[in-house]
């Protein structure tokens, strides 16, 4: 199963500046000649391959991109100036393609690989271009041209930086609904979930992770009980796992505690690598349980799991806690992909600045 991250963009490069038809004005010569410049050209648009990101989040809130048209030309034989080009940062794989016609145009494979994904126009002529020996003064000019124009698809396909553990209806198709842009189906019976939800979480501008909601896990998922055994393998790849507990389950006679170790005895016995990765607790439906009972309810869990790793308190309905904890997460993201980008990509100088950014 291939999870893809979409976004559709306009982009246009500038046209081309137009040409000057002038002549020289100086004392003591009547016939100066032609001194009319050529336009200057209009900015391209780059694309440039970050490693840094890893999501299309962005460019679903800034769809047009467009570089500034070349200067005209003026007399004295001044050329225009040219237009400043953009830089659009993607990330690594990104796929980029004709809106219309599905063709694909570029991919950007390599850290730092720059492409140009729209020429800017050339500039027009000045009527100096056009002297010879029997055309004097001439007074032709030509407009500048213009910069190609595109609506393009861009694709990345993704690997999930978070993955969400849990008993079924333990709230992970609630949260992850809450935090993203992912809209799972939600319900109030076993096995809501029945495919894996991929959801974009955005932190802020070029600040986003990608948060995968496993269909829930029973006891004996690791010999083929239930859905989620379907899918463990698609948290192997993660950064980070979620393990989220229902604290309020309706039915008294079950114990969160058990139903956590179960979770993870699965976890072991599916592959013990995936047992090893980074775990945090989710403790979730707070909001089911009397405020004055909160604090001695997450203390007794804690203390009866055995629990010494980082633990959070959440409503996924209410949000509750749910500002803290994916700030929490993309910090451990970032760093994560810090430590994996740890080498020193050659980037073209012209694109070390921050020309254009993606709002």
């Amino acid at each position: 199963m291939k999870f893809v991250d979409e976004a559709f963009i306009d982009i246009a490069a500038g046209d081309g500046g137009n040409g000057c038809v002038s002549f020289r004005h100086e004392k003591y010569k009547e016939f100066g000649g032609p001194n009319g410049g050529d336009g200057g050209r209009g900015g391209h648009v780059f694309a440039v391959a970050d490693p840094n990101l890893n999501t299309l989040v962005d460019y679903r809130y800034s769809r047009r991109h467009e570089a500034r048209r070349g200067e005209h030309g003026m007399g004295s034989d001044m050329f225009g100036a040219a237009g400043s080009d953009i830089t659009l940062k993607m990330p690594v794989g990104t796929i980029l393609s004709d809106a219309e016609t599905g063709e694909v145009l570029y991919e950007l494979l390599q850290p730092g690989e720059v492409i140009m994904i729209a020429k800017g126009g050339d500039g027009g002529f000045g009527n100096m271009r056009f002297k010879s020996a029997i055309n004097r003064a001439p007074r032709q000019k030509t407009p500048g041209w213009p910069g190609e124009r595109k609506n393009l698809k861009l694709e990345l396909k993704v690997l999930a930086d978070v993955g969400l553990l849990g008993m079924p209806n333990a709230g992970k198709s609630t949260f992850i609904a809450a935090v993203s842009n992912a809209r799972p189906k939600i319900a109030d019976y076993p096995f809501t979930t029945l495919h894996p939800n991929l959801g974009v979480v955005r932190v802020g501008p070029e600040q986003s992770f990608v948060v995968a909601d496993i269909p829930g896990l029973i006891e004996g998922a690791s010999e083929g009980a239930g859905l989620g055994h379907l899918f463990l393998r698609h948290l192997q790849r993660t950064r980070l796992l979620l393990h989220v507990v229902d604290l309020a389950p309706f039915d008294d006679a079950v114990d969160p505690v058990a139903q956590a170790k179960a979770i993870v005895g699965e976890l072991k016995k599916y592959d013990a690598q995936l047992h090893a990765k980074p775990r945090w607790l989710v403790l979730n439906k707070l909001d089911m349980v009397p405020a004055e009972e909160r604090a001695a309810r997450v203390q007794d869990f804690v203390k009866r799991f055995k629990w010494k790793g980082p633990v959070f308190e959440i409503s996924a309905l209410t949000r509750e806690g749910c500002e803290l904890l994916i700030r929490t997460i993309y910090q451990h993201v970032h760093a994560e992909q810090k430590a994996a980008n740890a080498e020193p990509v050659e980037v073209d100088p012209r694109f070390a600045g921050d020309q254009d950014q993606p709002a």
